[in-house]
């Protein structure tokens, strides 16, 4: 089954999630600010590893720009902790391990992998707004290229 999808306009799902240290982060810690909010399958494997480094590399100008980002995963905070420390990434990493938010953002259910119909985690990025609205809803995006995509959406330069 899957999940409701989000759209730009729609109030961004609260939540509270554990990272990658043990602490608590809810998306109300950064009310006030935009986020960038990616979901991702799996810590450690080849996608998802370029995507982190990809966010980790232009995290200084997308916090210039005024975006803080967070990841997540259903990964185990010890998992990500691993993946934070091998890859050298600077923002937090949020484990999800029930995939209740990953639901809540419709980041989870069915896709074509090799053909073949399965349920999973749909690699999906959002951007939510200063007053806690979705300003971008993003589905099923790729990992190559996807901040250098995001960044073209958020009218950012290269």
């Amino acid at each position: 089954m899957t999940s409701p999808r989000l759209e730009a306009g729609d109030t961004a799902p609260a939540f509270t999630l554990t990272d990658q240290d043990g602490a608590s982060v809810s998306l109300g810690d950064y009310s006030g600010q935009n986020v960038i909010i990616y979901f991702y399958p799996a810590a450690m494997t080849p996608g998802c590893t370029k995507e982190a480094c990809d966010f980790r590399d232009n995290l200084n100008s997308l916090q210039a720009a005024g975006y803080q980002v967070l990841g997540i995963s259903k990964d185990a905070p010890a998992k990500l902790k691993t993946f934070q420390e091998q890859e050298g990434l600077t923002f937090p990493l949020l484990s999800d391990v029930d995939l209740t938010v990953h639901q809540s953002y419709g980041a989870y259910g069915e896709k074509s992998l090799y053909g073949k119909t399965i349920t999973g985690v749909l690699r999906s990025t959002f951007v939510v707004g200063p007053d806690g609205t979705l300003s971008l809803a993003l589905y099923n995006v790729k990992a190559t290229g996807h901040v250098a995509m995001l960044r073209k959406r958020l009218g950012l330069a290269a």
